[in-house]
């Protein structure tokens, strides 16, 4: 018999939590496996031996419908950057120590490419020290941009935001009679996957949007007004989805960064709204999709929630396979009909690497995304859930704030 550990980290999405239903689940299966603790705030709990029972606070199958239908972290979130061991191994130790008082023979952590890097640095401690326990790591992020899988849990429930989003502000949009320029602003630091996905309207028949930039293509404010005086000559209102990571003058960020050196994007929408004003004169606004990307949980894809709970599944079953510093990933067989696989890659394959939109995604003026790119993103924003309600609301499963402290 063994317990073990799971944890969330990075910044949430609506489907994290059905990944860790996933674990929580599969483990209830498993004979081998008596405990299951939640770390409370990602690897920060483990360092500070922060852990809450999960039996306790999952009792029911209710419950776990309702917890993977629920968005966010549940047991809370950090963005905890492990230095390198060999230069200081006191963090690890502290690591070490509570797994081993918890009797926790295996290790999950739900998270993205900063997440993978803790799995692949605590995966190779444990080697070092001779200590059997298995890190597994199950992925997640909204961006998109990990390595070594087809998509990344998460992904496919922000994308159909965004898409039905931009619908409902393309219909907005249309309403006058004067030219106009609505200019979304995207999540997408690096790599433009959810901002490329707003193209799914195209499979619908509509225009917008009319331009849409990502962060693989270099931009211009000289190239951004050609193309927007040429879609303004054929559109009345002209619907611009752009990337908060394409690059412009500087300024326009913070400059604050996070614990792995990222910066805090957003702004970059109201800058080009501004110029927009100043250089055409029409009337024109920015709309920023912010944290709504990543917590909207009502308009969630059923493909991503069902794939992200068989995520964390599997990587139960590969931990007690005798894996570690392992990473779950997605294989695409088909497209139509749609099939995946579940696999694993090496965590030091994915760690502190980044996965770019395909050059053939996006157009030759790098002002928009092509048909080839619809069928990638298609089967992954289909299928609904059937949300539980309450008062008129979506019900959410959360856990008391005096048990997280």
């Amino acid at each position: 018999m063994m317990n073990i550990a799971v944890a969330q980290s990075g910044g949430p999405t609506c489907a994290i939590n059905a990944s860790l239903v996933g674990v929580f689940r599969e483990s209830l299966k498993e004979p081998e496996i008596d405990a299951i603790f939640g770390s409370v705030n990602g690897i920060e709990g483990i360092i500070n031996d922060h852990l809450i029972d999960m039996k306790q606070l999952i009792r029911t199958n209710e419950d776990m419908e309702l917890l993977r239908q629920t968005p966010s972290t549940v047991l809370g979130s950090c963005r905890y950057k492990l230095c390198d061991w060999h230069d200081d191994d006191t963090v690890y130790k502290k690591i070490a120590d509570t797994l081993r008082q918890r009797q926790i023979g295996a290790f999950f952590y739900i998270g993205g490419n900063d997440s993978m890097d803790t799995v692949n640095k605590l995966s190779g401690y444990f080697r070092e020290i001779s200590l059997d326990i298995k890190v597994i790591g199950i992925p997640k992020t909204i961006d998109n941009d990990l390595c070594m899988t087809d998509h990344t849990p998460g992904f496919g429930s922000a994308a159909k935001y965004v898409a039905t989003t931009m619908r409902e502000i393309v219909r907005d949009s249309s309403v006058y009679s004067m030219p106009s320029v609505t200019i979304v602003e995207i999540m997408g630091r690096h790599a433009g996957w959810l901002t490329a996905s707003s193209a799914v309207l195209h499979a619908l028949d509509e225009t917008a949007p009319h331009l849409i930039y990502v962060p693989e293509r270099s931009f211009s404010l000289e190239s951004f007004f050609k193309d927007l005086r040429h879609e303004m000559a054929k559109y009345k209102a002209v619907v611009v989805a752009v990337s908060e990571g394409i690059e412009v003058p500087d300024g326009v960020q913070s400059g604050v960064v996070d614990n792995f050196g990222h910066k805090y994007l957003s702004g970059i929408g109201k800058y080009l709204e501004e110029e927009v004003r100043r250089e055409i004169g029409c009337k024109v606004r920015s709309i920023e999709l912010n944290v709504m990307q990543r917590c909207s949980s009502h308009i969630c894809s059923g493909t991503d929630i069902d794939e992200s709970e068989a995520i964390g599944s599997a990587g139960v079953r590969c931990a007690l396979d005798g894996n570690t510093g392992k990473v779950m990933t997605f294989r695409r067989i088909n497209d139509m009909p749609y099939t995946v696989v579940i696999e694993t890659a090496d965590a030091s394959d994915i760690a502190n690497n980044e996965k770019f939109l395909p050059d053939e995604y996006i157009n030759p003026q790098g002002n928009n995304i092509t048909d080839n790119a619809l069928k990638y993103f298609l089967p992954l924003i289909q299928g609904e859930l059937n949300i539980k309600m309450e008062t008129g609301l979506p019900k959410h499963f959360t856990i008391q704030e005096s048990v997280l402290k």
